[in-house]
């Protein structure tokens, strides 16, 4: 017979089983009476004394050719669902509970898999390694680069001479602008050199990728496109494919589109282009590339950081800064390898936010699950007299105990598959909130792992809360006397076990207030901090990047973009206009090198300093103040006058203070020009308010330099102060300034400065979000157990109360000593928790700002409420008190 038969058909079988049983007495009895002459009730009489219990023999013949145990779950689980229907508000609550808190979990999960557990989309991504350098003898560098990045002399060394990678390359990311297809258009690109793409080994999804003879100085000009781009301007048409396009005033050719998705690393990109290179041209400064390499099968990271250890005398050896300069100077650096993992370099430091995040609502988890173990003692012991009842009649504990078992997790199961949907409507929240900055973002996705993550999680939460009445009230033999009535006054041994629940709902409760308000008090410190400007909400930004091909002469580059501040600044309601290399908190890449104050001796090499271009009247427009001196003039910048301006921190930790600064003068390498310092501006915290504020040296929009010749500055963000900023009619305004002056120029990235600043708080906002999420539903999770441990004590202990009324105990006495009961277990709670949260706020000191993990005024103040809504919730239930009449309650026992 087919397992299916056995199965499926079992009904049916069973059936003809016992047709067959009644016809073989009914033969039987049909010979006695022809043979022996007895009457029908004699020979059946008879015929069943020969035969045996039918009903045994029944059991026993389906006992040859049925799965015992299965029948056996099959049943319990008939007998589930059957006590679901008779419960449906039981049932409905905690199906309900269960949903929101598996679902939750799954949708953390699925974010925890997405952006940490998931490898990165590339073939044998765990051989792709992110190549960075470390500095210690740079000092300075660590205050706004997490590492000394590549140069393109540093890249022909490494891909030339090394013995532990497939292939290396090196790639950066910056704007361009594209004209031709439409209006102007500014467009992300990254420029790489040979090697990163075969590095990705991702093929083009049509036409070819870029080769080492792109990489040709002299040769053609060409460029891929992002899926997305190509979708955007060309509709997905192959024909693009040979196509040409202007890209900062040089025309291209198209010869591939990557495939959708495809990221160069951690970038979004519109078109990659080559860098060209000109080997012999290099020098050995020039760090801003990112570089990434592919290991040989069976190389470790650490092997291959001491084979590019190895090349840096080489490297040294090889290029130079030009007549006269000392190729070994960067020995003072003490540079070494500090290549990482890809997917290291990814995801960065996101995961002890996630892992936080994931954790909380784990708890939130196990104080449902506490909550629905409640509710299933409660529901046990009402049934405990049917219980002992079977117990009788020879049930095992084990056999009890399984039922209970598979009770609970047929309701864990089904919670999970409700779950499943509140996972996916929680994932397109959690997706629309996270910070931008969240690694993978578009990898997230409610996948087979977290289905397999919700069915684990689902029946693992359901043995748990199961797991609680079964061993109560099965497996400690815990019975009742067949006479008693249901009505007995419970025991304290019986209040016990739910005591001990709600203390530990009260003390995960606890944890998760004190971490949501650990991230409060964080977010409060936060928006305290002066970030160096003002009114974010009315200071307008946006980009401009004018091409070397478009405008070539750097006097002609300053004018235009003096020429475009003044017409911004002409528009009704602007109060100040400037521009600057870099704003604010915008993310993006640092200029930086070594600058030394006249006369000052510094051990090793002098510190590396953060630099910024700016126009005159840039600061107004931020609101940063100028603590000492003055600003920039446009006829010091067309006149080259070697003058700079230094943040406040800078002139303190060179000269004591901003006012000594005035007038002191600083070089960037002995030989090369001394320059003035004539203002110190207070402090920018360029990198987030939570990061320190660089030291700064803000130089002229325009300037003279010994390594750069001519240099002007031509990516640059516009910061114009109106209180129309942000809205549509002043961003047309904005455009036609720009165009009134070069209509080929694009304006991007339109932002306030309130965006800018918001984003830069992303990460917390959402860490502050999901955790005040997440106490909010512990906290409603345990008033909720605390109201329902107090109600069913009043409900189980009416006849005590009748007699106590009958006693002379007045109401209100009755009332303190369920209040006392709640506020017991609150305090007993509270102490397990704080010891609790203090461990756990120690994880989390990275997460926070100005705030220490051990915050006087969080672990006084949340247990207060705490106690206060437990009293609260204790206070409902115990008013019943007062509607007992001792009378019924005696004549009810």
């Amino acid at each position: 017979m087919s397992w299916f038969k056995r199965i499926f058909r079992r009904r049916h079988l069973y059936d003809e089983l016992g047709e067959e049983l009644r016809e073989h007495i009914e033969e039987k009895t049909e010979q006695l009476m022809r043979l022996e002459d007895l009457s029908r009730a004699e020979a059946r009489r008879a015929a069943l004394r020969a035969f045996g219990n039918p009903s045994l023999v029944e059991t026993q013949s389906r006992e040859v050719w049925q799965w015992t145990r299965l029948e056996s779950v099959l049943t319990d689980l008939k007998l589930a669902f059957r006590r679901f229907g008779k419960s449906p508000g039981f049932a409905v609550t905690v199906l309900l509970t269960l949903a929101i808190g598996i679902g939750a979990n799954t949708a953390v999960f699925s974010v925890v898999s997405g952006v940490l557990l998931k490898p990165l989309p590339y073939p044998d991504s765990n051989q792709l390694v992110s190549l960075w350098l470390n500095a210690p003898g740079a000092e300075g560098l660590a205050n706004f680069q997490k590492g000394l990045p590549l140069s393109a002399s540093m890249y022909f060394t490494f891909s030339e001479s090394n013995r532990t990678f497939q292939s290396l390359g090196t790639w950066t990311a910056d704007r361009a602008t594209v004209t031709g297809l439409a209006r102007p258009e500014q467009v992300n690109i990254v420029l790489v050199t040979d090697g990163v793409l075969e590095t990705f080994d991702v093929p083009p999804l049509t036409g070819r990728e870029l080769t080492a003879a792109d990489q040709a100085p002299n040769g053609q000009k060409t460029v891929m496109l992002s899926y997305e781009y190509w979708q955007r301007r060309f509709g997905g048409d192959r024909s693009a494919i040979g196509r040409t396009i202007i890209i900062d005033s040089q025309a291209r050719t198209i010869v591939g589109v990557m495939p959708g998705g495809f990221r160069v690393v951690d970038h979004d990109f519109d078109v990659l282009a080559p860098f060209a290179f000109e080997r012999d041209k290099q020098v050995l400064a020039g760090f801003g590339l990112q570089g990434i390499g592919r290991l040989k099968p069976g190389v470790t990271i650490a092997q291959a950081n001491a084979d590019i250890a190895g090349l840096l005398p080489l490297w040294m050896d090889s290029f130079s800064n030009g007549p006269g300069s000392d190729p070994h100077w960067y020995e003072r650096w003490r540079i070494t390898p500090d290549f990482h993992s890809l997917k290291q370099e990814v995801i960065g430091n996101v995961g002890s936010v996630l892992w936080v995040v994931m954790g909380t609502i784990g708890i939130v988890l196990l104080i449902a699950c506490v909550n629905v173990a409640n509710l299933l003692l409660v529901r046990a012991e009402a049934r405990q007299l049917e219980l002992s009842i079977r117990a009788a009649l020879g049930a095992g504990r084990g056999r009890i105990a399984r039922e209970l078992l598979v009770e609970s997790a047929l309701l864990g199961l089904l919670g999970g598959a409700l779950g499943i949907g509140v996972a996916a409507a929680a994932l397109r929240l959690l997706v629309s909130i996270g910070p931008a900055t969240l690694p993978r973002l578009s990898e997230i996705s409610l996948d087979a792992q977290s289905l397999l993550f919700t069915f684990v999680l689902s029946l693992l939460s359901g043995l748990f809360f199961g797991s609680i009445p079964a061993w109560k009230y099965a497996l400690s033999g815990v019975t009742v006397s067949l006479g008693a009535t249901r009505t007995v006054s419970a025991s304290r041994q019986r209040r016990r076990s739910r005591n001990i629940l709600v203390v530990a709902q009260v003390a995960m409760a606890l944890v998760l207030l004190i971490c949501a308000t650990l991230m409060i008090r964080t977010f409060q410190q936060l928006r305290t901090v002066n970030p160096g400007f003002t009114d974010a909400s009315s200071l307008q930004t946006l980009h401009i990047a004018i091409a070397e091909a478009s405008i070539a002469d750097p006097r002609m580059v300053t004018r235009v973009e003096n020429n475009i501040a003044d017409k911004l600044a002409s528009i009704p309601g602007v109060t100040a206009a400037g521009f600057a290399g870099q704003a604010p908190m915008e993310g993006e890449g640092h200029g930086w090198n070594t600058i030394n104050a006249e006369g000052k001796s510094y051990e090793g090499s002098p510190p590396i300093r953060f630099y910024n271009y700016i126009s005159p009247g840039y600061f107004h427009a931020l609101g940063t103040r100028l603590t000492a001196g003055r600003d920039f003039t446009w006829n010091e910048v067309y006149d080259l006058e070697p003058k700079i301006i230094i943040s406040e921190g800078l002139a303190r930790e060179e000269w004591g203070s901003a006012g000594a600064a005035i007038g002191k003068r600083m070089q960037e390498d002995t030989g090369s020009p001394l320059i003035q310092v004539i203002g110190v501006a207070e402090d920018v915290r360029y990198n987030g308010v939570d990061e320190a504020a660089p030291a700064i040296v803000y130089w002229p929009a325009m300037i003279h330099s010994p390594y750069l010749g001519m240099f002007a500055v031509r990516s640059i963000t516009f910061a114009v102060r109106s209180s129309r900023a942000g809205s549509q009619a002043f961003l047309k305004e904005v455009e036609e300034a720009v165009w009134s002056v070069n209509g080929e120029l694009p304006v991007a990235a339109p932002r306030t400065m309130q965006e800018i600043y918001s984003k830069s708080l992303a990460r917390t906002s959402f860490t502050l979000v999901m955790l005040g999420i997440a106490a909010a539903m512990a906290l409603a999770l345990g008033i909720i157990g605390i109201y329902g441990v107090i109600s069913y004590s009043v409900s189980q202990r009416t006849r005590e109360i009748g007699i106590r009324m009958a006693l002379g105990a007045q109401k209100g006495e009755l009332r303190l000593m369920f209040m006392r009961s709640a506020l017991a277990l609150t305090g007993i709670g509270i102490a397990i928790g704080l010891g609790a949260a203090a461990s756990v706020a120690r994880l989390m000191r990275t997460l926070l700002f100005g705030v220490s993990p051990l915050d006087p005024l969080s672990f006084a103040a949340v247990p207060l409420i705490l106690a206060l809504a437990a009293a609260i919730a204790a206070f409902l239930p115990a008013c019943r008190v007062a509607a007992i009449n001792p009378v019924d309650a005696l004549k009810e026992e």
